[in-house]
């Protein structure tokens, strides 16, 4: 695609940033109402068997990230025009998805905009080595990387590292409207989960909460993982970084199933929206059919994304996610590591 055509993709996508009213309202009436609907019918049937009770916790998770599409394009403002809607909705929907708005804003902002930049790795992405960094990396960061990019502790401990811990907390230079949401967020949290406990029991509570927790929690952060970590992803250095082509050809298309593609939002059209985070979700499907470009993108399907579990690192002579087995012969040569770490620019994921 010449450099001309990816410029006017941003153009060819803009009719469908405006929002609907009609539409976001319809979403939250067949989202949160469905969700709450749900939750309770798994805990009226504990009195009958927890093997009911299980597959309607998944059900249940499904519609939690349905919900968490909904505070996604609250943190982009393309859920309503108004930008206090927005804001009050985004915070409402935190607290049922445990992600404070604000501070979930301003990451997943950074993220957009330094998306697939090899120099500006470490807010609102994952923890991503080049082969040279790997390489070069001490014992024990080499060790760190291994144990996060584990399956098993990537999608096994996430859930309860990213949603239970680490949403909790500020960092460290977060303005004052940031850090007074993550405090409110947490006390309605608490607040929601000593009622529930008061009116059902701790015990049946844990019982329902807990699958639909880790459930929506696990499913989140696999969207989050495989839309990025795909074998012709794209990553380059700040003086060749593009962000429309970071966006069209380091997002993919993930197509799944329509029950499944409603259920997440549309967000499998992740390259429509790293295009354009002002088009709402219920439009991304309409702008990736008007826009032939866009349907070049690596598409990926339930069945092939399995795939991306092996990759661990990117390869920047081949432009690929590789497995450390791929480059086995690489790391046990010593001095595999090119100079690329002494002109790299500070700030980059593990420094």
């Amino acid at each position: 695609m010449s450099q001309t055509k990816v410029m006017n993709l941003k153009k060819d996508v803009a009719p469908y940033e405006k929002t609907d009213t009609k539409s976001s309202i319809r979403q939250i009436f067949n989202t949160i109402v469905p969700l709450l609907l749900l939750w309770y019918a798994a805990y009226a049937s504990l009195s009958v068997s927890y093997w009911i009770t299980l597959p309607l916790t998944l059900i249940t998770a499904g519609f939690v990230i349905r919900t968490f599409i909904i505070f996604h394009d609250c943190c982009h403002q393309s859920f309503f025009k108004s930008r206090r809607a927005n804001d009050i909705l985004g915070t409402i929907t935190g607290v049922l998805t445990l992600c404070p708005y604000e501070q979930w804003k301003y990451s997943h902002s950074v993220h957009h905009a330094t998306s697939s930049n090899l120099d500006k790795r470490g807010t609102g992405d994952m923890w991503v080595l080049t082969v040279e960094e790997y390489a070069a990396a001490p014992w024990f960061r080499k060790a760190a990387y291994r144990i996060y990019r584990n399956p098993l502790v990537m999608f096994g401990l996430g859930p309860i590292a990213v949603f239970l811990i680490q949403y909790r907390f500020n960092r460290k230079k977060a303005k004052r409207k940031e850090r007074i949401n993550t405090y409110v967020t947490n006390i309605l949290i608490v607040l929601l989960y000593a009622l529930m406990c008061w009116l059902i029991g701790w015990e049946a509570f844990v019982l329902v909460q807990a699958p639909v927790f880790f459930v929506s929690g696990l499913l989140g952060i696999w969207l989050f993982y495989v839309q990025h970590q795909f074998e012709d992803s794209y990553f380059e250095k700040e003086d060749e970084w593009s962000y429309v082509k970071a966006a069209v050809d380091g997002s993919s298309y993930y197509q799944l199933p329509k029950v499944l593609q409603w259920i997440t939002g549309n967000i499998g059209y992740h390259h429509v929206h790293h295009l354009s985070p002002r088009v709402p979700n219920y439009h991304l499907e309409k702008a990736h059919n008007s826009t032939p470009p866009l349907q070049k993108a690596t598409t990926i399907t339930l069945r092939t994304s399995l795939q991306s579990l092996r990759f661990r690192l990117w390869d920047e002579k081949g432009k690929t996610f590789v497995s450390f087995k791929d480059v086995k012969h690489v790391l046990r040569t010593p001095g595999a590591a090119s100079d690329v770490l002494k002109n790299r620019k500070p700030g980059f994921q593990g420094e």
